[in-house]
This record gives C-alpha cells, sequence and structure tokens, in this order.
C-alpha cells in the first residue's frame, strides 16, 4: 500500500539526548543558523554566507561539542521555511546524512501584537519551539511541506511555463487594444493572423492613418505576440509527443485517464495531475485543503459566520478547478454532480458563483478517487480508448 504524506506530526521516536535539532533562516544574502546541541546549555547561533558545505561543517563541529561534553549524537535534524530556495537544499543535506525538513511558513504562530519585534534572531528561536514539539510528535505545532524529487519539480515546469505564456499573450493583446481604443480604432482585432499586414492600411475615425510612432510600436507588439504564440504551440506540441507514448511512469498514465472524460483537455488533466493528483495524501479532507477550496469559519460565542475560501492552498489548481467546474456542467450535464449543482441553483435556490466553488471541491476529490482507484463519478461520460 502506497504511504500518505502525512506530515502534520513527526512518527519517530524523538530523544532529545542524542539528537542535534538545527533550524535555518536563509535569505538571499546570508544565512541563520542556530541548534539545540545535547549537553551544551547555551544554544548556538552562527551567520553564514549561502553555503551549504559551511552549513555542513558546522553541524559536524555541533555534534563534535555534544560529544566531548559526553553525549553521543546519532541523529541530526534541521529545518527551514519553505521559500524562494525551494527544496534543493534539502535533497542536498539528506544526500549528506541530515534529516531535512521544510515548515510551511504560514503554519508556525506567532504573536499577534499590532508591532511585533520580528528579526532572524527571534524567528530562529521560534523555529526551534515548533520544530522541538513537532518532533515530539505533537499535533498542530507545524506543518511540513513533501520535499519532491528534481523529476517531480521538473514535470511541473510546462503546464506553468504555459500559464506564464498565456498570461503574457493575453497582456501584449489588450495593451495593442488600448493603444488603438486612443485612435478610436475599436472593432480592430490586432490578435487575428493578417492582423500585421492590415496595420499599414487602417484608418482612424478622423481619417487619417495610425501615426508612426504608434505604428512601430504595434508591430514590435505583434511580433513578439507572434514569439509567445510559437513558444506556447511549442510547449503543446510537445507534451501531446509524451502522451501518444506508451506510458512510462504512473503520472503519466493518470493524465490519460482524466483527457478521457468528455470536457478535460489536455492542459487541465496534466495541471491536476503534476501539481495534486501525484501527491499521496492522507484523505479528501487534506486533497481540498491543498487546493484551498475549503471554508475558513468564524465562530466565537454566539457568533457564527463564513468567511469564504480559505485561499490558504495551490492557487494554480484553484483557478483549473473553477474553470473546469464551468467546463462540467456543459460537457456533462447528465451526471449526478451537475444534476447537484442544478438543484441547488435553480428556482431561487442559492447563487450560481457560490455553488460552483462547492461543485470544483467535489469535482476534485471525484477525480482524486479516479486516478486512485478507478472509481468513475455516476453518469460522467468517457472517451472511448483510442486503439
Amino acid at each position: 500500500m502506497t504511504q500518505v504524506d502525512d506530515l502534520s506530526r513527526s512518527f519517530v521516536p524523538f530523544d532529545q539526548n542524542r539528537t542535534l535539532v538545527a533550524v535555518l533562516e536563509m535569505s538571499q544574502s546570508r544565512w541563520l543558523a542556530a541548534a539545540v546541541v545535547p549537553g551544551i546549555s547555551q544554544r548556538p547561533l552562527k551567520k553564514l554566507e549561502p553555503d551549504p558545505v559551511a552549513l555542513l561543517g558546522w553541524l559536524g563541529k555541533w555534534r563534535e561539542k555534544a560529544g566531548a561534553s559526553g553525549q553521543f549524537v546519532d541523529r541530526v535534524v534541521l529545518v527551514y521555511e519553505a521559500g524562494r530556495d525551494g527544496f534543493w537544499l534539502a535533497r542536498w543535506l539528506k544526500a549528506h546524512g541530515v534529516e531535512a525538513f521544510v515548515v510551511h511558513s504560514t503554519s508556525v504562530a506567532v504573536s499577534r501584537e499590532h508591532r511585533r519585534a520580528k528579526t532572524d534572531r527571534l524567528d530562529t528561536e521560534m523555529l526551534i519551539r515548533v520544530f522541538l514539539g513537532w518532533l515530539r510528535g505533537e499535533p498542530r505545532h507545524c506543518k511540513m511541506v513533501a520535499v519532491p524529487t528534481v523529476e517531480e519539480e521538473d514535470a511541473k515546469r510546462p503546464s506553468r511555463e504555459r500559464e506564464n505564456l498565456v498570461g503574457e499573450q493575453t497582456r501584449i493583446i489588450n495593451r495593442m487594444k488600448a493603444a488603438l481604443i486612443r485612435l478610436g480604432l475599436r472593432s480592430f482585432k490586432p490578435d487575428r493572423t493578417k492582423a500585421s499586414a492590415q496595420l499599414e492600411e487602417l484608418r482612424t475615425p478622423e481619417g487619417i492613418l495610425v501615426p508612426p510612432n504608434m505604428l512601430a510600436e504595434l508591430k514590435r507588439d505583434m511580433a513578439r505576440l507572434a514569439w509567445v504564440r510559437e513558444q506556447i504551440a511549442a510547449i503543446e506540441k510537445s507534451r501531446l509527443e509524451r502522451l501518444e507514448q506508451t506510458p512510462a511512469d504512473e503520472a503519466q498514465a493518470k493524465v490519460q485517464l482524466l483527457t478521457r472524460i468528455v470536457g478535460m483537455g489536455v492542459e487541465t488533466a496534466d495541471m491536476l495531475v503534476r501539481e495534486v493528483l501525484c501527491r499521496n495524501l492522507r484523505d479528501r479532507r487534506a486533497v481540498a485543503r491543498y487546493a484551498g477550496v475549503t471554508g475558513s469559519p468564524d465562530e466565537s460565542g454566539t457568533k457564527r459566520r463564513e468567511r469564504g475560501l480559505a485561499k490558504a492552498g495551490n492557487a494554480r489548481v484553484r483557478r483549473g478547478l473553477m474553470q473546469f467546474a464551468w467546463r462540467f456542467l456543459r460537457f456533462q450535464p447528465e451526471s449526478a454532480l451537475a444534476t447537484w449543482y442544478r438543484e441547488r441553483t435553480e428556482g431561487g435556490g442559492k447563487r450560481k458563483t457560490t455553488m460552483i466553488v462547492a461543485l470544483a471541491r467535489k469535482l476534485l476529490i471525484a477525480l482524486w478517487r479516479l486516478v486512485m482507484s478507478g472509481e468513475v463519478p455516476q453518469g460522467v461520460q468517457l472517451r472511448p480508448i483510442a486503439a
């Protein structure tokens, strides 16, 4: 049975007298390392250059100090906050015998004072407190991130790059439309294939041609747009070529399974699999929390109110789910989920925009069950398997 990623607490027995506990506060220019060394009452604190070899050297020195004080250290653990440095350091330290963990920054409880003191030194003390609680197996001290492999991180790059390129394409088109509106040209479509050839003959409502400087700017934007479209086409072509090949791994097989759902495209299927459905999440609640489609209730005494989506999960998954939920209603009108949605929105029911979030959450859980156990959602139509 596949082991789930339950990182809400540690399940490894923790002996503080035989464990060197270290934390690392990382920034672009320097690192600050702190540790709890067995046999030494004072906690060492060391400023470092962003150098993993130097960090490993100081961990070795602190281990030797523990041995000199009569304490044998057979385990070294280190934690740092998830951020711009990613996971390379955690993988590097694990390869050198250090148990490295990455903690969710937002899962660490902080003081709620209006103006609390915040320094790197205070942050290391806070990390040590929550890390020790997590190591003891106490729940809800903090949440750790599942450290992906290099291959798993690299598999996400095409989908994320395409998302960025589509955003850039939209920005270029909107910028050209805004420039043309200043001249009163509202009907011209700069994103069409022959738009560049028609631009020089275009006349404004005043009967004049497009001014030369703006014309040159629009031509450069169109050239930039064509280049972005070529890159998007190259990414999509490469992904289709991979799908046509024999599935080389479990993730590829999951993508092919999801693309059989009528209304599910390759882009959405690939994004969902790479971002969430390849993770060994504990249960359906963990799946919904990862996507940030759970509620955020506010209850105190007799006060009860719902503040909407938590939005604490993967924003890419959440955006893709909302778009797929609307397509699902169009392409799967006879399914049980679409019927459930219509029963609650038709005839003066709840708002459609509110219920589409609930539908998106149910769809994500249904897709998770489909790829994990092969359970097809009730009434959902599947495309036939290609010969």
